[in-house]
């Protein structure tokens, strides 16, 4: 064994020290003449390339490049090599596969292709014999009835993982063949190739055209090749295309990016991908309930599945998934792409997908295609994570003027569906981390403050607010259908401000929640009725809540205190609270009339504006003790007149508690009896009930800690 190790170092010596450049050369040499040779002397046009030689040949050529490549001394070409570039082998094999001679070439060429991009370790792909038949080949890809697709997303693969390393060498994949600078074809190969690592080497392309030029590219290019890859029906293959697109869009360089999207259209092919998987959607076909509630996609899902999870029961689900991936893709493209490249994305997908395709369905007059459209729109704005993409969804919502109104009156819409998918929007805008949505829909209507009354707007005593607050107490504990009945037994109820008290009174803020739980009638309370707890039952979901809404606005530098109410001179100003409080009140005043459902929507979305640390929105929706102006409503104010109306409407029920009861239960899944008598009243009246203990937590969460 010891002699047959020696024998065998002494061979693997020898063929290290002998001269291999030489033989090297001519091994290449001769494995070239005989593929050409196949040509000459064969007259079997229809022989297969793989009962050939060809393939082999090929191989042997690959493995002497790449032995010869890791030899060579940084920027020194290897003989090889430059045979390879000075007689143009590239070219000559790039036409040899457009041909399809022998049949199957193709598929030789493209493997060829793949491995020596890949293996090679020198920069390649800025040598004019290099990137031009590159060029070609890529314009045979994805082709139809291609059976080559594998070998077709292997090497674009390979020419984008080329690209990642050396971003400059982009503007040569995408540079137009036809559009080349003529002095290309004339610099000489050799001289090229021996100094193809010194920017004075290679032959600059001119940009490809941009959309707005007047020669447009009319064959495809590298994306629009990569773009077809991704609708093919083989998972690896789409995949591949996946992972090309991604590495193109990861590109740090700024001069990428604008070649990119200036000049390659990448904005245009992906938002124009997304705008057409939308069409496919079948709208009449689809339940919106599901639309909107449709679960997060990952884009690489769908190729991590088995075949058979990925047919569905529907081609409408198989629609949803397709566009609802690639939209995922979109949103994880642009969170890794440099921010330039992202804005000009999320920019062709406002106009492309949003203002082209999506506005003309928001505005339709079949309720339908609204109710659908909606859903959708609510379902990205909830999935969606690119800080980019978001931007210009909001942009879409809020800052196109007859779309924002239109959509904020659907929240009071007739149909009743079409409202609680307005209102689930809202909900999932307030849940996004972006300061405009506020600031558009709340905060600019009440940044004023026109909802004070002028004598009250000009006070700044605070004994005279004491007071004032005290009197207001004060009426609320003599009325006697004010109780402590919603705390649950052994809670103590915080402190009344009251006049008589001999100790001082604590802040207002705290006083806020005795005023919330205090709101609705003893008589008409039905929690008690099945040992459900009081207003602490939702500390725990408000505490939840409120830590959200601060997390969201921790960079959104809102102020610590109130600002100065601008009509302090007495003199009055009409206050308008903005469409969507408008809305909301409204709504808030019919609940004893609404579906239960809806009532849940609304309370949801006046709960979370409730849970912001803003001091306008805790002053305006929070504090039961401001002076409103004329004609002017707080969330306070809207429940205190809801409250007088159900007095008056639960006099026409007769047996009130138990009604009551049967009520609960049977929202509870306890009793699955129908047919109940006033059963929208008394759900309404369940749901102010909860709302009023839902206020009275978010209250208290929101008080100092050694308040509470």
């Amino acid at each position: 064994m010891e002699t047959f190790n020696k024998l065998t170092s002494m061979l693997l010596h020898a063929l290290e020290t002998r001269e291999p450049t030489v033989d090297l050369l001519d091994s290449f040499v001769d494995h070239w003449k005989s593929i050409t040779n196949y040509y000459i002397e064969t007259t079997d046009d229809s022989r297969p390339v793989r009962q050939t030689d060809i393939p082999w040949h090929l191989r042997q050529m690959l493995d002497i490049l790449v032995y010869e490549d890791k030899q060579q001394a940084a920027g020194e070409t290897g003989p090889c090599t430059e045979y390879l570039l000075q007689h143009k082998l590239l070219e000559t094999l790039c036409t040899l596969g457009k041909a399809q001679y022998p049949p199957g070439m193709v598929q030789q060429v493209l493997l060829f292709f793949s491995k020596l991009l890949s293996q090679m370790q020198r920069p390649l792909l800025q040598l004019v014999s290099v990137h031009r038949p590159v060029q070609k080949l890529i314009r045979l890809c994805a082709l139809p009835g291609s059976h080559t697709e594998k070998e077709e997303a292997e090497f674009l693969l390979a020419v984008c993982s080329r690209v990642k390393q050396d971003p400059h060498a982009l503007r040569y994949v995408l540079a137009s063949f036809q559009i080349q600078d003529p002095s290309a074809a004339t610099t000489p190969t050799s001289h090229q190739s021996q100094h193809c690592t010194q920017a004075s080497n290679h032959t600059e392309p001119p940009l490809p055209s941009s959309p707005s030029d007047s020669s447009v590219q009319s064959e495809p290019d590298l994306l629009s090749v990569l773009l077809q890859l991704t609708k093919s029906q083989r998972p690896p293959v789409s995949l591949k295309a996946f992972e090309s697109l991604l590495l193109l869009s990861s590109l740090q360089s700024g001069h990428s990016a604008e070649i990119l999207c200036r000049h390659a259209r990448l904005g245009e092919l992906l938002a124009g991908r997304l705008r057409e998987l939308h069409a496919l959607l079948p709208v009449d076909g689809l339940d919106p309930g599901e639309v909107q509630s449709w679960p997060h996609t990952p884009w690489s899902s769908q190729f991590s599945r088995c075949s058979s999870d990925l047919r569905s029961e529907s081609p409408a689900s198989d629609h949803m998934t397709n566009f609802f991936s690639w939209f995922d893709f979109l949103d994880h493209l642009m969170r890794e792409a440099p921010e330039v490249l992202a804005v000009k994305l999320a920019q062709s997908v406002h106009q492309l997908w949003l203002l082209d395709a999506v506005q003309p369905q928001l505005q339709h007059t079949c309720e339908q295609v609204v109710l659908v459209s909606t859903s959708l729109v609510c379902a990205a704005v909830r999935l969606v994570q690119s800080s980019v993409l978001l931007d210009q969804l909001v942009r879409f919502l809020l800052r196109t003027h007859t779309l924002t109104h239109l959509l904020l009156q659907r929240c009071d819409h007739i149909s009743d569906q079409i409202s609680m998918a307005s209102l689930s929007l809202v909900e999932e805008l307030l849940q996004k981390p972006h300061r405009d949505i506020l600031d558009v829909l709340v905060l600019s209507f009440l940044q004023s403050r026109s909802y004070l009354s002028p004598p009250a707007a000009g006070q700044e005593d605070r004994h005279t607010e004491s007071n004032e607050t005290n009197e207001d107490s004060d009426d609320l504990e003599e009325d006697p259908f004010f109780s402590d009945s919603l705390l649950s037994d052994g809670q103590v109820l915080l402190p009344a401000l009251t006049s008589s008290s001999s100790c001082a009174p604590p802040p207002p803020s705290a006083d806020v929640v005795n005023s919330f739980l205090c709101l609705v009638p003893v008589q008409v309370r039905s929690a008690q009725l099945l040992q459900q707890g009081g207003y602490e039952s939702y500390v725990h979901d408000a505490h939840t809540l409120v830590t959200e809404c601060q997390t969201l606005s921790l960079s959104w530098d809102w102020p610590l205190s109130l600002p100065p109410p601008s009509s302090s001179s007495g003199e009055l100003e009409e206050f308008f609270e903005g469409r969507l409080l408008k809305v909301l009140f409204d709504r808030l005043e019919r609940v004893l009339e609404q579906p239960y459902e809806l009532n849940l929507r609304l309370t949801a979305v006046l709960s979370r504006l409730t849970a912001f640390n803003h001091p306008l929105l805790h002053e305006y929706l929070l504090n039961p003790y401001i002076h409103l102006s004329h004609c002017s409503r707080s969330l306070f104010s809207v429940l205190i007149r809801l409250m007088g109306e159900l007095m008056q409407r639960i006099q026409q029920v007769s047996n009130l508690t138990d009604r009551l009861l049967n009520v609960r239960r049977h929202l509870l899944g306890l009793d699955h009896s129908t047919g109940l008598e006033h059963l929208t009243l008394l759900r309404g009246l369940i749901v102010l009930e909860e709302f009023c203990k839902e206020l009275a937590a978010i209250a208290f969460v929101k008080l100092p800690l050694d308040q509470q």
